[in-house]
């Protein structure tokens, strides 16, 4: 059987037999790049363009050595090619989360990108009235970056520990890896020759050194077309201006993506960190459904985003109830870059929609569009939407009936279209 077909079997709830497992050990292509890139940055050694910091972050990001069976690196889910999220086809089109380094194990939510992470501020309550947060990292804001400062840093340590995903055993474990490994010497050579001696130390470094790489200007280029546009050096199609004067008026884009420089002239991130329950529908092909060892509630399992989180913290499970259903407003930077133009990606934190039109077309009619129920016959999207996974503390201020004719939301996307890293380069070759 083939990986795709398996995968299938999988997003639809069928276990597999235990002895078709072994297919899919199979080189998937983003594996297959994965590889490439560790070995290409392995060999540029210090004619690498990156600080040694970087250089060591960007070989713990692209190392298939590093997860429990070997196999999982963190560009496995978060695929350059693919504005550094989700790289591989056949999922973003089906349940949209990424398999694990064990075969069969997949997690509860799409891989959000890893590129603009690093500017997050530390998770905090910011408008104490309105229960509204700031910051973090996850959809969620779990990697609060109270331990080393960087919520990305903090971020980068759940992967390796985590069962549905690079399934280490225990920290003492990545440290272990990383300092017999190919690039030990220069771990070593960061963070001092005794690093490897001091577990903790060392798994802190090691997050520390991917949070490097993840800020490096590698992975936040700001190279896209609006960032030329921005400095007088390309020039916006009239459609991409009118969705530009879209997205900053009618459709209230830039309310959380902020879409303006900085007071000191900073690139615009697209996104102010906070947290939005937009009343996105459950994604009923996603496999957490039937990872019953996992999630003990199989099909009935509710995604509560920020407010399930704030209910594990004393200090702030009082803000829970305010939170919940509201995931982190990813940025919009590289979200229409794509390896090739037929190329699929998805959309919100569970990857339900599967094109920026469609999720554009949702903002701007979820409160128009009656519920799809039984007795309503349709199309989602077309002629109904379905219920929102948690129903309450929806937005309704700025999602939901942005009286957008068809004409104007061709032209938002078009808009999101200028914010794929690469432009700059290209123009300069």
């Amino acid at each position: 059987m083939s990986r795709s077909g398996l995968l299938l079997l999988l997003a639809l709830g069928v276990p597999p037999a235990a002895t078709v497992a072994p297919a899919l050990e199979s080189q998937a292509p983003e594996a297959v790049q994965a590889s490439a890139t560790f070995e290409a940055t392995l060999a540029e050694g210090s004619a690498s363009p990156l600080k040694p910091v970087e250089r060591l972050g960007k070989l713990l990001f692209f190392d298939r050595e590093l997860s429990e069976p070997r196999g999982q690196a963190c560009a496995v889910c978060h695929g350059p090619e693919a504005g550094w999220t989700g790289p591989e086809l056949f999922i973003n089109l089906t349940g949209s989360v990424y398999e694990g380094a064990v075969r069969g194990r997949f997690g509860n939510r799409k891989p959000p990108s890893s590129a603009y992470a690093t500017q997050a501020p530390i998770l905090h309550l910011d408008v104490p009235q309105r229960a509204r947060f700031v910051g973090g990292n996850f959809w969620d804001g779990r990697a609060t970056g109270e331990k080393l400062g960087n919520p990305a840093a903090d971020q980068a340590q759940g992967p390796f520990l985590n069962p549905v995903e690079q399934n280490n055993p225990s920290a003492a474990a990545v440290v272990a890896k990383v300092c017999r490994g190919r690039y030990g010497d220069l771990f070593r050579a960061v963070y001092g020759t005794g690093i490897c001696g001091d577990v903790p130390h060392a798994y802190d470094s090691i997050a520390l050194a991917i949070a490097a790489y993840e800020g490096s200007r590698e992975v936040n280029a700001f190279s896209s077309k609006y960032d030329a546009w921005l400095a007088g050096r390309a020039a916006l199609t009239r459609k991409e201006r009118w969705g530009l004067e879209l997205f900053e008026g009618k459709a209230r884009c830039s309310n959380c993506h902020t879409s303006r420089p900085g007071p000191g002239g900073e690139p615009p991130l697209f996104t102010d960190y906070t947290f939005d329950n937009l009343g996105v529908p459950r994604n009923l092909l996603n496999p957490w459904y039937w990872q019953i060892q996992f999630n003990p509630e199989g099909p009935f399992y509710v995604d509560l985003g920020l407010g399930g989180f704030l209910f594990t913290r004393d200090d702030w499970s009082p803000y829970a109830r305010a939170n919940l259903g509201k995931v982190k407003v990813p940025t919009l930077r590289n979200v229409d870059k794509r390896p090739y133009p037929s190329f699929v990606k998805a959309y919100g934190h569970n990857g339900y929609f599967k094109s920026l039109e469609s999720i554009v077309h949702f903002y701007n009619t979820r409160d128009v569009l009656p519920v799809c129920l039984a007795d309503v016959s349709g199309v989602p999207g077309v002629d109904c939407w379905p219920v929102p996974e948690v129903g309450q503390n929806l937005n309704t201020r700025e999602v939901g009936n942005l009286r957008l004719s068809p004409q104007e939301e061709h032209a938002l996307v078009a808009f999101l279209g200028t914010l794929s890293d690469g432009y700059a380069r290209h123009e300069a070759e």
